[in-house]
């Protein structure tokens, strides 16, 4: 299973993913689900992954492939975020029909989605949620953020807390505690955890961080986190 989830905020974007892939209790392993292109100070693109492995690494490939072809048109020449999100969508839809139908008469899954994240030069932030078929959502100011995988345990406190003016120091933490409650609550999420954030109009990955379970200040706010929320319920009264 995964969990990712990607924040968009006035000052920029937070995405967050783990790292754990489980084939079965005899079989995890540790796999990057975050992909990050740019070209600084003209476009930044990260690609947040979940689903079946086969469906996202073969996506990823190609996506890398169109960008290597000085002829095809790829997300790092694509003229707006939206293109790129088609791009992603129809290379993601075309992958997923050609394993799916491969896999008709086996039990395994050709599903897949995406978070895909980014702003090129002269054009605003946006994110998308892209679908095994290709279509997809996009985050807006009533919905700052987007969540695949194993969403439901992390979803509480950016429901409680995040907006699109919440700073992005306040947003990283509120993607790291929606984590680490998902950590917590479901064995087939783990780290390490990759962490990035961008900043509106920089253009370029601001600040990138692989957090692992030996990480003192991951590990500290898990415990702060633990302890605010056993005191708040003592108090309450009822």
């Amino acid at each position: 299973m995964t969990y990712c989830v990607g924040l968009l905020l006035d000052a920029g974007m937070v995405l967050l993913s783990d790292t754990r892939t489980n084939a079965g209790i005899d079989n995890i392993s540790t796999y990057r689900k975050m992909f990050t292109f740019e070209d600084p100070g003209e476009r930044v693109i990260a690609i947040m992954t979940a689903g079946s492995l086969s469906v996202t690494q073969t996506t990823i490939a190609r996506i890398e492939e169109a960008i290597d072809d000085p002829d095809a048109t790829s997300i790092m020449n694509a003229p707006t975020m939206l293109r790129v999100a088609e791009i992603i969508g129809d290379t993601l839809a075309s992958v997923s029909s050609k394993v799916a139908a491969k896999l008709s008469d086996k039990p395994q899954s050709a599903r897949a989605s995406m978070i895909v994240a980014g702003q090129r030069r002269g054009g605003a932030p946006r994110m998308f949620l892209i679908y095994s078929e290709g279509n997809f959502i996009e985050a807006t100011g009533d919905t700052p953020f987007l969540q695949i995988g194993e969403h439901k345990y992390g979803k509480p406190i950016l429901d409680r807390v995040v907006r699109p003016d919440t700073t992005l120091a306040d947003a990283q933490k509120a993607a790291l505690l929606s984590m680490d409650s998902t950590l917590r609550s479901n064995l087939s999420v783990g780290m390490p955890l990759d962490l990035a954030l961008i900043e509106t109009d920089a253009c370029r990955i601001s600040r990138a961080r692989r957090i692992d379970a030996e990480d003192e200040v991951f590990q500290n706010m898990s415990a702060a986190w633990s302890a605010a929320l056993r005191d708040s319920f003592t108090n309450i009264e009822i």
